[in-house]
This record gives C-alpha cells, structure tokens and sequence, in this order.
C-alpha cells in the first residue's frame, strides 16, 4: 500500500531543500517567486531574509499561527508513523532516519512560524489555493510547487491537476513542479497526458532530474515555458 495520508496535511520543507527540489541557482533567487502550496515551509522566511521577492498561497494562511501550530503537532507523529512503516521507500542519506528528518521538517516549520505574523502583514503570505488565484497575468518569475499537485494524485482529479497547472502558468512566466509521483510512491497515470496538453496549449513541459530525492523515484520535477 505504502505511505497513505486521509487528508492533505501541513508539512514544510526547507530553504536548502527548495534550492535542491527546483534546482534553483543563486541567480535565480533574484528573480520574483510564487511558492503556491507552500504551506508551513520555511522558504518565504529564508529569502525575506536574504532581501528576495517570495510571496506564498495556501489556504492554512486563513488560520492564527497558533491553529497552524497546533495542527503540525497533530500531523507530526502521523507523519513519522508512515515513515517508519514504509522506510523502504525512502533514501536514508542526507535524512538518516524518521527521527532526524521529523528535526529537520520542525526547524522549518519553526522557522515559519516565526515569521508567519511579519509576513502576513507584509503580504508575503496570501490565503489562497489552485485552481484559481488572486494574482495578476505574469506576475511571477516563477511559480513552484511542492508536493501537492502530482503527490496527491490520487485523490485530485486530472481536470484539477489541468486547471491548476494553467493557472500558474498564468501568473507566472515559468513554473516548476515537485515531485511527479504521489505520495505513495506511484506515477499519476495522466501525467503525460497533461504534457501533451500543455503542448497543444503553446507551453514546452520538460521533466529534470533534480539533486533531491527522499521518495525512491521522487527526484524529477516539472519545468514549464511557454513556447518560443
């Protein structure tokens, strides 16, 4: 069966972790950055930080950061659970076992949650969700997207992966998708599918492999383009 979750659950990656899932280079943190889904990460954080332009949306930025707090404690041991029982899916290197990848996630979400008030206020975090987004057309550099669209591939529909992906691609001028298998480890079966449609739509989708892989098999994302 392998890792299973009821519902979509908050849990953050960190800024490193950005870095190597969207194969991202030191001059493209200067571009403007959409991260949509970025639920409890700690990127946006990490790049006000450093002066760079990330605005994220996730509908858990309707909540206080006491409610989102208090639901990353319910999520954790859930979480560690699945990874335990499924540890042959992963790659215990960098992450050395449940416990120590439980260290890293909660360091960033810690890190979130210290900044969520400032960035709240600052407009870095907008409650918002896909299919449809409050963003003007090309806004965005670059709209990415971890582990939501593909991971739970088996319970959002083909048409909203469709809709959703579009809708990025309209707000921003490149878009980066991680990882292209679910959360149990399996290919969407409309992956490419949906390739083939965003090429009759007048976009090139590329698959990369990235320097990240945690998942066995989760190290590929998604680069989308318009075509030249």
């Amino acid at each position: 069966m392998g890792f299973t979750l009821d519902n979509i659950v908050p849990w953050g990656r960190s800024f490193d972790e950005y870095l190597q899932m969207f194969a991202l280079t030191a001059d493209e943190l200067n571009d403007t950055h959409l991260d949509c889904a970025g639920g409890p990460a700690g990127f946006n954080a990490a790049m006000a930080r450093r002066g760079r332009s990330v605005i994220s949306c996730d509908p858990i930025y309707q909540f206080s950061p006491e409610q989102i707090r208090d639901r990353i404690r319910e999520t954790y041991p859930v979480i560690l659970e699945q990874l335990r029982n499924n540890s042959g899916d992963y790659v215990w290197t960098k992450m050395r076992s449940p416990e120590h990848l439980g260290d890293i996630r909660m360091a960033a979400m810690d890190e979130f949650l210290a900044d969520f008030p400032q960035g709240v206020a600052a407009g870095r975090y907008i409650d918002a969700e896909l299919p449809d987004l409050p963003f003007n057309s090309r806004q965005f550099d670059r709209a990415l997207c971890s582990h939501f669209l593909f991971s739970y591939g088996d319970r959002l529909s083909e048409d909203f992966h469709r809709q959703s992906i579009l809708e990025l691609c309209r707000v921003a001028r490149e878009v980066r998708l991680f990882p292209l298998i679910t959360i149990s480890g399996e290919t969407p079966p409309f992956l490419e599918s949906l390739i083939a449609e965003l090429a009759r739509s007048g976009y090139t989708a590329d698959i990369r492999t990235v320097p990240y892989q945690f998942q066995i098999g989760g190290n590929r994302m998604l680069n989308i383009r318009p075509a030249a």
